[in-house]
Formats: C-alpha cells, structure tokens, sequence
C-alpha cells in the first residue's frame, strides 16, 4: 500500500460509494474497483461490502481505512517538519474555518499573509464551528478560526467580538414581533441557543417563522426586500447601512458572538503555524 491506496480508502469511507469515490479521485470507475480486488487479494481480506446502493466496509476494511488516515496523517506532519527543518516560514498550512468566518473576512486575511510568507501552501477547509473543532481533534487542521469554542480543551486567542442584531427594513415595534414574519437561517447550535434564550426571557409567545434559508447571505437578502425580520451578526452587515438593526440585551448585558483562534501546543513546533498565529494576534483578524 502506498500514499495513492491511503487516499483510495480515505475517499471511498467518506462517499460510501465507488463511483462518487471515482468521481472525487478523477480516476475510472473500472479502475479504482480493480484496484480495490489488487489490495484484497494482496492483504487477503474482503474490505468492501457491496449494497444496492453503494459499499460498505468490512472489519478489515475498517482497521484499513484508520490505518490509511493515521499514515496520511504522518506523511503530512512529516513532510510540515522537513519543511520546518530550513528555518524559513514555509510549508502547508492546514486551516479549519467557521464558515461565516471564511465568507467574510478570510480571503482578505490570507491575501495578506501569503504576500508575507510566499513560500506557504494554503490547505483550507470551512464548516460550522464544531466541524472545525473535529477537524483539529482529528488533526485535519493544525489550526483553526470558530465562532464558538463550545467545549474546546486546547489553547485558544480570542481575536474579535461583535454584537447580534434584530435587522429589519424599515423600523419595527420589538413588542410587535411575535406576530411578524421572521426569517432563520442555517447556523450554529450556540448561537441558535442564545437567539432563543433572548426570546423566551422577551415573549410568552413563539415567533411566527415563516421562511427557512440555509446561507446568513440568503436570509439578509430577504431582509433587504421586506419580506420579514431576522437576527443577523454584525460581522454580515458591512455595507448595509439601510437596513435597521437593533442591539440585543439579556440580563443587562449585551449580545455578542467572539470568533476565536483555537489550536494544540503540539502545533506550534511547525514555523508555518507559528507565523500564521503571530499574524493573527497582531489584529489582522
């Protein structure tokens, strides 16, 4: 087996599926089954299941695909420490982002930092915070930007906070809102949570939803329009001066969502991750 084969493994648990498997490697269908019968036949196990409508693993096949992640795993930190060795700021950086968090404020962020460090590989992956929080527990990602820590053990920098708002059109009557239309988005538990906690302490009432988008950009564009009110970051309204925002408050205090940087101490042995936190701590966030 070799780093092609980890690969092979690697993509065919995630799809679950030999031709989206196929697909993803930009390899035949044909092929990457042949291959499959090669390692079976070399190891002298079954690792494939067949469904109606795609594969399952066997036990070998799933002691196969965590030995395949380990050693991809090691190739990685292995050639991050051969490029570590030169002394210069180079190599792969593996970044987890919130996905809200890479809409807006990433691209300018790494614009700037790779004209800084010309020699890093940028490997991203974005999703909701507790995606990223996985991909560094499973060393995916060797560092990462959320906008909730939830019950994150490692270290963490916060680098910003911002207010949550109440956006509408034109002005509104707080006290007149669980009898109007209201627009949710797809997005983190903890931030759904506090939303709702402000409405329980406010209302005796639910809220009257009546549109349910899956992109913060989707749901402040129906805003836009007047087709109803929605509760939005700060960090999505740059530029939006039309629209009518109003603070949130509980208990006298006010609403705010802190984006952090999180990371493993083991990390920071690597030049590029070093840099990337130095460059981030300096309020380029």
């Amino acid at each position: 087996m070799d780093e092609k084969d980890w690969l092979i493994l690697q993509t065919i648990y995630k799809e679950r599926n030999i031709t989206k498997a196929a697909e993803q490697l930009y390899i035949s269908q044909p092929s990457l089954t042949y291959r499959i019968q090669q390692l079976e036949e070399q190891l002298g196990v079954k690792i494939l299941s067949r469904r109606k409508r795609g594969v399952d693993f066997t036990i070998e096949g799933e002691y196969l695909v965590q030995y395949a992640t380990s050693m991809l795993y090691q190739m990685n930190e292995m050639k991050d420490h051969l490029a570590n060795l030169h002394g210069k700021i180079k190599g792969t950086l593996r970044l987890g982002v919130s996905q809200t968090f890479a809409r807006y404020k990433l691209p300018a962020i790494l614009a700037e930092f790779i004209k800084q460090y010309p020699e890093v590989d940028i490997n991203l992956k974005s999703g909701f915070s507790y995606e990223v929080i996985q991909m560094i527990n499973k060393e995916e990602a060797n560092i990462g930007i959320v906008r909730d820590v939830y019950d994150w053990k490692g270290s963490k920098i916060l680098l910003g906070e911002e207010k949550i708002y109440l956006v509408s059109k034109s002005k509104i009557d707080i006290d007149q809102l669980p009898y109007m239309t209201r627009i949710n988005y797809n997005t983190d538990l903890s931030l759904k949570n506090v939303i709702d906690g402000w409405w329980k302490e406010s209302f005796d009432h639910p809220p009257r939803i009546t549109m349910e988008v899956d992109l913060i950009d989707t749901c402040r564009e129906m805003v836009l329009n007047g087709l109803g009110y929605a509760f939005l970051p700060e960090i999505c309204l740059n530029g939006y001066d039309s629209l009518h925002t109003y603070e949130l408050s509980l208990n006298e205090e006010t609403l705010i969502r802190n984006t952090w940087l999180i990371f493993n101490e083991r990390s920071m042995d690597l030049s590029v991750v070093r840099a990337f936190k130095e460059y981030m701590e300096k309020g380029n966030a």
